[in-house]
């Protein structure tokens, strides 16, 4: 559907959508009417547009009876069969046209029904039933479709009345052509309200993908991140105990190999979506990971005055933390703090680097926090290094 400009986009006052029948995956322009003439919807339309082409049979038989001659009659005949078919093809291609576009082919449609004045005269009104079909069908603003149909009823039963004088039977053609135009209007505004809402409903669903993605990766960078900073810091002590404390060294291996298995358990089970974080857990990796970096560590001795609902988010902040406290503090004391509202992690180290509040991992936590309603925010602490904190 060829919906991009401007004209096109939800009527502002609320009187419908802007844009044609034709389903949201018909993205057609000007140089695309053969595929516009020939898609689904365009046949079945061709169907239903073409049985109701028999009503052209009663001006096709005034035209004849009207005929002076039979070359006048052939040429008054071939001027009903294009205004058959340019009724026929109407459809399709305003589907692939702006606003614009459609009202230059409903101007045509009624220019061309004029061509049969000479035969008809004013009864070439009986033409514009199909006019004001393909004016409903254009899916314009209310404020536009109700005058110009309603015009077309008007100027039909003036005229009419004029050149055959007033009675009851002047107003049946007049009726026809507003009754038959808005039940038109109304069936092309529902079958396109609900092509947008397939289109909403297509756009929403690429974006809960996004975002599961953004979670996966997210998740898979904190997982892996502190994972690994703990398996280097660990294998650097191993590399320094080999000679003079094998034993001590064969256990931090061992530590290391645990470390690993775990971590590719972690990154299986989130890829499953199966995975939670325990604040509890978090502390005590962090208690093991800063102790083999040879940071001294402060750390609550329960995680009681942190509310249920909160216990994975303050897992990830005291996770996330406590990487970048190995990582890159060059601390020797690292301290968290576990509230019923915050979440601290603070250092002595380096402090904070330009680019720290710019890291994948701290932009990933931020979206965990802002997600459930916390407030994040990184700074320099109050022991002169780091400072991560977290308000709920």
């Amino acid at each position: 559907m060829h919906a991009t400009s401007r004209g096109d986009r939800l009527d502002p006052d609320g009187a419908g959508p802007g844009w044609p029948v034709g389903p949201p995956s018909m993205r057609l322009g000007p140089r695309s009417f053969p595929r516009a003439l020939w898609w689904r919807g365009a046949v079945s339309w061709y169907t239903g547009a073409g049985i109701s082409l028999l009503w052209l049979i009663s001006l096709a038989q005034g035209v004849l009876e009207l005929s002076p001659s039979a070359a006048s009659a052939t040429v008054g005949i071939l001027f009903v069969v294009v205004f058959a078919l340019a009724f026929l093809v109407a459809a399709p291609i305003i589907w692939a046209l702006g606003y614009r576009g459609r009202l230059v082919v409903c101007a045509a449609l009624l220019a061309l029904s004029f061509t049969l004045f000479p035969w008809l005269g004013w009864s070439v009104t009986g033409a514009w039933t199909y006019v004001g079909v393909i004016v409903g069908i254009c899916v314009f603003p209310w404020r536009w479709t109700w005058p110009v149909i309603l015009g077309l009823g008007v100027v039909a039963l003036v005229t009419r009345g004029i050149s055959e004088g007033w009675s009851e039977d002047v107003l049946w053609l007049p009726a026809i052509i507003v009754s038959i135009s808005f039940m038109m209007a109304a069936f092309a505004r529902t079958t396109a309200a609900m092509n947008q809402l397939r289109a909403t409903q297509a756009r929403l669903e690429a974006l809960a993908v996004e975002r599961e993605r953004g979670r996966v990766a997210r998740d898979i960078h904190d997982i892996l991140g502190h994972s690994l900073t703990v398996v280097t810091v660990k294998a650097e002590l191993a590399g320094r105990l080999v000679d003079a404390d094998p034993e001590r060294a064969k256990a931090e291996i061992a530590e290391v190999e645990a470390l690993a298995r775990g971590a590719l358990a972690d990154v299986r089970a989130t890829v499953a979506g199966v995975r939670a974080v325990n604040v509890s857990g978090e502390l005590a990796a962090a208690r093991s990971a800063l102790e083999a970096a040879g940071i001294a560590a402060e750390l609550p001795s329960s995680t009681d005055a942190v509310p249920p609902q909160h216990r994975e988010l303050a897992g990830w902040v005291v996770r996330e933390g406590v990487t970048n406290v190995v990582r890159h503090s060059g601390a020797s004391v690292c301290r968290v703090t576990l509230g019923a509202r915050d979440i601290e992690v603070a250092d002595d180290g380096v402090g904070p680097a330009v680019s720290a509040a710019r890291s994948t991992g701290l932009t990933g936590l931020r979206e965990r926090v802002e997600a459930s309603g916390g407030r994040m925010t990184v700074g320099r602490s109050d022991l002169g290094g780091f400072g991560l904190r977290v308000t709920l």
